[in-house]
């Protein structure tokens, strides 16, 4: 025994011996450490200048609107003049919000549905060679000039819409939104809405096709196990987990609508000054981009150009809420948010009664 242990002792000794004696160190140095610091550097410099650029344009509207606004003798959020030169002027965007906003929800009414249902067929109804070619020829939408919408819409889409703008008048008239008023003109609302429903489908569509792509194969193919039909399944798996993609892609279109410019201008049909406003979207109108559009060449002084830039003022702060509020509704809905983590408590509290139980 005493042998072996001799035997062991020195085996022991020099297994420690040779753990701890000093060899050849691995000197990593600084090695990616100045590539970090410059791509967090440049990483900080593009985000501050984003937040800069949006700064300085919202403070230049408002420094060259301030000036008109103060002159201003009408109420400039309610009344609906546009008189914004001569002594005492009187100008407000009562009119131009509504036609903004009212065109731009119908737009999204319209194209989001359908982008929805395009991006689902696309991704997991239609077969291989087929959603290759529409997947492409919905983003090919994306490519084609407003201007081209704008003359499509007013000479060919618009005749065509007649008949839809009857039926609606015939149904709902008795409401002042779809009260048809006198004359054949083809230039409203509704049809300006229905082509920025379409300038605006393909961004809905690539985005959603993108996101419902990306669900995890485990939830669908669980889904499918249990005896899900497919359709319960993107109901179960496929939607809850491209929400916040869809109001993400929701929100670029209501921005590409909101701010569009040419192809309303050229559908939309102008008021005259003396006619009575009439809130239905059978009727003629102007958005903030079309009126500052048609109206450039009454930049002859500074107060008419303050007037206008306190127009383009109020739809840049417009654009910015539903950014922000898009922004919330996705931290709300994706991963991490509040929701996440509500379904992540009840599934701690359930595995925890499943443990005592």
């Amino acid at each position: 025994m005493a042998e072996a242990h001799a035997d062991g002792q020195p085996q022991t000794a020099t297994a420690t011996a040779t753990a701890t004696a000093p060899g050849p160190k691995l000197d990593l140095g600084p090695v990616g450490h100045l590539g970090d610091r410059l791509f967090a550097g440049l990483a900080n410099t593009s985000g501050g200048l984003v937040i800069a650029i949006v700064a300085f344009v919202g403070i230049f509207l408002l420094a060259l609107a301030i000036p008109s606004l103060a002159d201003d003798q009408a109420n400039f959020l309610f009344s609906r003049v546009w008189e914004p030169g001569g002594e005492e002027p009187r100008f407000g965007i009562a009119a131009l919000f509504y036609t903004t906003v009212v065109s731009s929800i119908i737009a999204m009414l319209i194209a989001v549905p359908i982008a929805v249902g395009v991006a689902l067929y696309i991704t997991y109804y239609a077969p291989k060679r087929l959603a290759t070619p529409v997947a492409h020829a919905v983003d090919l939408l994306a490519a084609v000039p407003s201007i081209i919408y704008g003359l499509w819409g007013i000479l060919f889409f618009a005749p065509i819409l007649r008949p839809v703008i009857d039926g609606l008048s015939s149904a709902l008239g008795w409401l002042p939104v779809f009260e048809k008023p006198p004359g054949d003109n083809v230039g409203v609302v509704f049809t300006a809405s229905v082509v920025l429903a379409i300038m605006i489908l393909p961004v809905v569509t690539a985005i959603s096709r993108e996101i419902f792509a990306q669900t995890p194969i485990e939830h669908r193919e669980g889904a499918l196990a249990l005896g899900a039909t497919k359709w319960e399944m993107i109901q179960m798996s496929v939607l809850p987990y491209g929400r916040s993609g869809v109001v993400s892609a929701s929100m670029l279109g209501l921005g590409r609508a909101l701010g569009e410019t040419v192809a309303v201008l050229i559908i939309l049909s102008v008021p005259n000054a003396n006619d009575p406003w009439n809130s239905s979207i059978f009727a003629g109108g102007e958005t903030f981009a079309s009126k500052i559009a048609n109206n450039a060449a009454e930049f002859d002084s500074p107060e008419k150009t303050g007037a206008y830039i306190a127009a383009g003022l109020v739809l840049f702060v417009v654009t910015f809420l539903v950014n922000s509020a898009a922004r919330i509704i996705v931290a709300r809905s994706g991963p991490g948010g509040k929701r996440t983590r509500r379904n992540r408590s009840a599934g701690a509290a359930a595995a925890k009664e499943g443990a005592v139980a």
